[in-house]
């Protein structure tokens, strides 16, 4: 059985049935892992000849910088997400990866993500699967930004950060930890922070969720889900 902390195990598990020997590979993986403080960058846009990271714990975010200087944030990995695998695969990073939080992080190298493809062909199939669906939240994040409202757009994210997070065991059903300030919130919705902070007000004053002291609570999932147009992945 996997460790209760390996989140990775636990998400690949859901797409099938980790075999003993797979488990203890994606223990091997992650054997050696570093800490970093929040803040960190792990990767910056147009690097070239880094290492993939395994999530262990902890917030990161992937973003873009304008030549303003603004910020657009494409996607927060999570516990169990593998950070910069498709850059490694490209052998140049297109975008920048940055601690949100603290963070504990197991370092792969590209050669090594092959031998375990090679080796363990399931769990390769699973890690597409798991990258194909982050993928489609990327899809859905850049129909957010087009063609949603502002409070359709936030409503679909924090339903969206939900799924994935009760995906790992981070979350139920109700509630979850989330450290997403409302400047962090502005860049990943295309929103000003006093947007933001207006339609967490109207969320919170119609009863279908409120963020308070880093935690989310849904109190009406069904009427969230219906506002946000939201369909599970």
């Amino acid at each position: 059985m996997p460790h209760k902390t390996d989140h990775l195990a636990k998400k690949l598990g859901t797409f099938m049935q980790l075999s003993e020997q797979e488990t203890e590979c994606l223990a091997a993986l992650q054997r050696s892992a570093i800490s970093l403080k929040a803040g960190k960058e792990l990767v910056h846009e147009g690097q070239t000849g880094h290492l993939a990271y395994i999530l262990q714990s902890g917030w990161v975010c992937s973003f873009k910088l304008l030549p303003d200087g603004g910020r657009q944030i494409i996607a927060f990995p999570l516990p169990g997400d593998c950070v910069g695998l498709r850059s490694v695969l490209l052998r140049t990073s297109d975008h920048s990866f940055s601690a949100l939080t603290d963070v504990v992080v197991s370092s792969v190298e590209a050669s090594r993500m092959m031998e375990v493809f090679n080796e363990f062909p399931r769990l390769g199939a699973a890690i597409l699967w798991a990258a194909s669906r982050d993928e489609a939240m990327v899809v859905e994040h850049l129909v957010s930004i087009g063609r949603r409202t502002a409070i359709e757009r936030t409503a679909h994210f924090f339903l969206e950060l939900s799924e994935r997070l009760r995906l790992v065991g981070l979350a139920d059903d109700k509630e979850f930890a989330c450290p997403l300030n409302q400047y962090v919130l502005a860049d990943a919705l295309g929103l000003s922070a006093i947007h933001v902070n207006r339609v967490l007000r109207q969320l919170r004053e119609r009863k279908l969720l409120t963020l308070k002291e880093r935690m989310v609570t849904v109190h009406d999932m069904r009427k969230l889900k219906a506002l946000a147009g939201f369909q599970e992945q």
